[in-house]
C-alpha cells in the first residue's frame, strides 16, 4: 500500500524579497504536485508595512492555494520556516507550530566572516522553539557555505536542534542561453543595492580597471557621488534594466561582496550562468556551484579572463559545462532531492496530527 501524501506546511513571511523570495516562489510550484502542500504567512517586524511578494502572490495563485495569515495554530506531518531572520527584530510570536518534524531553512547565514554573529539568531530560534511541539527540530542549510556557520553555530549554541542532513538548496530554473563564440573584456556585476552586497571602492578598481568595458546594475550607492566613478563604467541604479538585457552586455561576471559578509545561496550567479557567462567569485561562495564557477580571491581575475578571451572554445566548452552542472538546480531535482529526506522517519502517529 502506498504511503499516504506529506502533508507539509511552508510558514515564512511572504513579503520579503530578493532571490529568497523567488527561490520559495518556485519552491510552492515545485512541491505542489507532490506534497498536501499549505502556506502561512507571518507578519513579522522585520517586513512590517510591506505588501505580498509578487513573485509569491504569483506562486500561490497558479498552484491554486490559499495564503493564510497570522494563523493561530499550524499543523502538518512537517512544517518547514523560511528565513527565521524575518523574527530577529519580534519578541513573541503568537503562532503554534504542531508537527511531527520542524525544519528552518537558514537562508541568512548565521556568522559573518570572521565569525561574528550574522543576526541575533539565538532570538529567533528560541520563539521557534518555544512555539512548537514536535518530535524533532532541524536546521536546514541552504548551500555548502551556509552549513559551515550553522554548524560552528549549532555547536556553540545551548539550543538542542540537529543539523539537516542535506541542503535546503534554491530551485534555479532559468532557461541556459549559448554562450558567445567571440568573448571579450567585457566585465560586469549586478545585485539588489545594499553596503554589503559590494567590496570596498579599492577592490572594484581592481576587478574592472580601465582596459574592459565595465556595466554594473544596482550601483545605487556608487551613483551618490558620481563624479568619483570612473568614466569606463557603466553604472545603473537597482531595476533601471532588465536583469536578461544587462547580462548580454557582458562576457565575464565577477561577483564579489564586502569582506564582512558572504550570499548565503547567491542566485545572481545562477542567473549569469544560464546566461551564458563565465562566474568569477570568492572561493566561499563558489562553494554552492562547484566547477560552474571560477573560485579566485581575486588576484588571479585578469589571468584568468586572458586565457578564457584568446581561446574562445575553451570559453563555451567552460560556460556548457556549467549549465549542465546547473541542472541539479532545477525544480525536479530540488523535489527528486528533498522529498525523500521528508519522507524518511515518518512516525505510526503522524495521521493523528
Amino acid at each position: 500500500m502506498p504511503s499516504p501524501r506529506l502533508r507539509l506546511a511552508l510558514l515564512l513571511d511572504p513579503r520579503f524579497s530578493g532571490g529568497t523570495a523567488s527561490a520559495v516562489a518556485r519552491e510552492i510550484r515545485a512541491l505542489a504536485p507532490h506534497t498536501d502542500l499549505s502556506v502561512y504567512g507571518l507578519e513579522t517586524q522585520m517586513f512590517k508595512d510591506r505588501t505580498l511578494n509578487p513573485h509569491i502572490q504569483s506562486a500561490l495563485l497558479d498552484t491554486g492555494l490559499d495564503l493564510v495569515w497570522n494563523p493561530p495554530m499550524v499543523r502538518a506531518e512537517v512544517v518547514a520556516v523560511h528565513n527565521n531572520a524575518a523574527l530577529k527584530f519580534n519578541t513573541t510570536l503568537s503562532t503554534r507550530i504542531m508537527c511531527d518534524r520542524l525544519f528552518v531553512v537558514t537562508h541568512e547565514n548565521f556568522l559573518r566572516p570572521g565569525g561574528a554573529p550574522g543576526f541575533d539568531v539565538d532570538t529567533t530560534i528560541a520563539l521557534l522553539e518555544q512555539a512548537s511541539l514536535c518530535r524533532a527540530r532541524f536546521l536546514a542549510p541552504v548551500s555548502p557555505y551556509n552549513r559551515q556557520g550553522v554548524q560552528v553555530w549549532l555547536a556553540q549554541s545551548r539550543r538542542r536542534w540537529a543539523l539537516a542532513p542535506f541542503d535546503w538548496v534554491n530551485i534555479c530554473d532559468f532557461t541556459p542561453q549559448p554562450p558567445t563564440d567571440t568573448p571579450r573584456d567585457r566585465r560586469g556585476r549586478l545585485s539588489r543595492p545594499g553596503f554589503e552586497k559590494f567590496p570596498p571602492l579599492a577592490d572594484l578598481h581592481r576587478q574592472f580597471p580601465p582596459h574592459a568595458e565595465v556595466h554594473i546594475l544596482g550601483g545605487d550607492a556608487l551613483l551618490r557621488d558620481p563624479a568619483t566613478l570612473p568614466g569606463h563604467w557603466n553604472v545603473l541604479p537597482f531595476g533601471a534594466m532588465d536583469v536578461d538585457a544587462f547580462l548580454q552586455q557582458i562576457d565575464f561576471f565577477l561577483y564579489y561582496t564586502h569582506p564582512q559578509w558572504r550570499e548565503s545561496f547567491g542566485r545572481v550567479i545562477a542567473e549569469a550562468i544560464a546566461a551564458g557567462k563565465i562566474v568569477i567569485t570568492d572561493p566561499g561562495t563558489a562553494q554552492t556551484f562547484g566547477p560552474a564557477v571560477v573560485a579566485d580571491e581575486g588576484p588571479g581575475i585578469e589571468a584568468t579572463i586572458a586565457r578564457f578571451i584568446a581561446d574562445p572554445s575553451a570559453y563555451a566548452a567552460f560556460v556548457r559545462q556549467a549549465q549542465a552542472h546547473m541542472a541539479q538546480f532545477s525544480a525536479e531535482a530540488f523535489a527528486a532531492h528533498l522529498l525523500p529526506h521528508l519522507h524518511q522517519s515518518r512516525t505510526a502517529d503522524h495521521a493523528l496530527l
